[in-house]
C-alpha cells in the first residue's frame, strides 16, 4: 500500500489568470445613518426655535391677582394696545379711523362675541376704555382685560 501523491489543479500545466473585475461592485444597500443624524439635528433645531416662534405683539402687561380665564374651542381675537399707541387686532396694525369697521367685519365671521384687550401699562386709562368702546361699537360685548400673574392682591401682601 503505497501512498499516492495528488496533485491540485495548478502544478504544472497552464496557469489561468483571473482578470481583475474593473466594474466596481453597486451597493445594494442605502447607508441611513448620516440621514437619521441629520434628522435628530433638525429635531433639536426646532424643538428649541419652536417656542421663540409665537406670535404677539410685545406689550408690558399690568400684574394682577387675578386667575386665567377658561380656554374656549375657538382662537380668542385679541386685540393689543401697544406703549406707543398703536392698535393692533391680532398681528395686524390697524388705523384708528378704519377700526370699528373692521372689528364689525371681524363680528360678522366668528361664533363668539369674546375678545381679549391687551394693553401695554404705560397706556393712560382713558386710552384704554376708547378702545373697549370701539370693541363694543364694533358687536364685541364681552371684552376680557389681559394681564400678568403674580401683582399684588390688596390684601396687605404682595403677589
Amino acid at each position: 500500500m503505497g501512498a499516492g501523491v495528488i496533485k491540485s489543479g495548478g502544478g504544472g500545466g497552464t496557469r489561468r489568470r483571473r482578470r481583475a473585475n474593473r466594474h466596481p461592485v453597486a451597493m445594494s444597500e442605502i447607508n441611513v445613518t448620516p440621514f437619521v443624524d441629520v434628522m435628530l439635528v433638525l429635531l433639536i433645531i426646532f424643538m428649541v426655535a419652536a417656542p421663540l416662534l409665537t406670535v404677539g405683539v410685545p406689550v408690558e402687561l399690568p400684574k394682577t391677582a387675578a386667575d386665567a380665564m377658561p380656554s374656549e374651542q375657538e382662537e380668542p381675537l385679541v386685540v393689543s394696545l401697544t406703549a406707543d399707541g398703536r392698535v393692533v387686532i391680532m398681528t395686524t396694525e390697524t388705523p384708528e379711523a378704519d377700526l370699528v369697521n373692521r372689528l364689525r367685519a371681524v363680528a360678522a365671521e366668528r361664533a363668539d362675541d369674546k375678545v381679549f384687550l391687551r394693553a401695554d401699562g404705560s397706556i393712560p386709562y382713558e386710552r384704554v376704555m376708547q378702545v373697549m368702546g370701539a370693541l363694543n361699537a364694533g358687536g364685541f360685548s364681552s371684552i376680557g382685560l389681559v394681564t400678568d400673574t403674580g401683582g399684588p392682591t390688596l390684601d396687605g401682601g404682595d403677589g
